[in-house]
């Protein structure tokens, strides 16, 4: 492995260089040998190689690398994280890539909180490139959707929070809806019930059912009018608490709903207040929200 490298940094001509390094890198990756691509890394990024090639052949190595078992895909990409830290601004781009290669891994495996860790690990504010809000904004919203898929939500506020100076001024039909899926959830999450109904409410009524590249169906619609119910059914007693379950009721599309029975229940009852329910009720709601109210993904 050392005379190869050696001899491939001798080569003059930079595209036989690159070529070369390349053949050595397909030797790596199908030795399946964790040390020799460390050796190969180690030696990329020493002042040996030229940054043009570096960047160019680290990039190549990070989109070669499904290649590799997963994980070996994950020690390899921690460990160019790693050695790359110290010069991480001359190589925001390939930190970058890394970066979504390994969140891909991550989600492929349902670890939802590694995933939305390493994606936040992107800079997103960096000086040395180029970034438009469009790019940021879809970021913000992947990482807080990540971690919704744990109900984390005060990670995913964080970042929803970033995305709302964004959402305001984006055009990107997809991004808003997912944006406002996201922050129905965090107040849901979070117990603010009358507000997540509000905004599950609002999302039920979308009429468009094709939105860029996103279908919304007829469920997804049913799922968050369901939300919107359950929510309000379990809000603190008041006013407007009163009106949206008025308008819930008035809503013919309620009437198909599973929960239905018990929004009937509670208005004929007049029981305002989620600590004054019977015992039965609770337990009814309880128990639609396990089996009607799966909102992590809902579009």
């Amino acid at each position: 492995m050392e005379s190869a490298l050696a001899n491939a940094s001798a080569i003059v001509d930079q595209r036989q260089k690159i070529e070369q390094y390349k053949h050595i890198l397909s030797t790596v990756l199908s030795s399946n040998d964790i040390l020799q691509a460390k050796k190969f890394i180690d030696h990329m990024l020493s002042d040996d190689v030229p940054l043009v090639v570096s960047r160019q052949l680290l990039q190549t190595f990070t989109q070669e690398l499904g290649r590799l078992e997963a994980e070996l895909q994950k020690e390899i990409t921690h460990y160019i994280l790693d050695q790359i830290h110290p010069r991480v601004v001359s190589f925001e781009e390939q930190v970058l890539i890394i970066r979504e290669k390994l969140a891909e891994l991550y989600e492929s495996e349902q670890q939802w909180s590694k995933a939305a860790q390493m994606l936040s690990g992107i800079d997103l504010d960096s000086g040395m490139r180029i970034i438009d809000d469009t790019f940021r904004l879809s970021k913000c919203v992947q990482i807080a959707r990540l971690y919704l898929e744990d109900d984390d939500a005060v990670n995913a506020e964080a970042f929803i929070n970033k995305a709302s100076f964004l959402v305001s001024n984006s055009q990107h039909e997809v991004l808003i809806l997912q944006y406002k899926v996201c922050y129905a959830r965090i107040l849901d999450l979070k117990r603010k019930f009358l507000e997540a109904a509000l905004r599950y409410y609002d999302i039920s009524q979308i009429e468009k059912r094709q939105i860029g590249d996103e279908t919304i169906d007829e469920d997804a619609l049913e799922q968050a009018l369901s939300a919107a119910v359950t929510c309000t059914i379990l809000a603190a007693a008041g006013p407007q608490r009163s009106r949206v379950l008025a308008t819930l009721y008035k809503d013919e599309r309620c009437s198909k709903l599973k929960i239905y029975p018990i929004l009937q229940k509670v208005l004929s009852l007049f029981l305002m207040i989620p600590g004054t329910l019977p015992h039965a009720c609770i337990s009814t709601c309880t128990s639609l929200l396990v089996r009607f109210y799966d909102l992590k993904s809902p579009f």
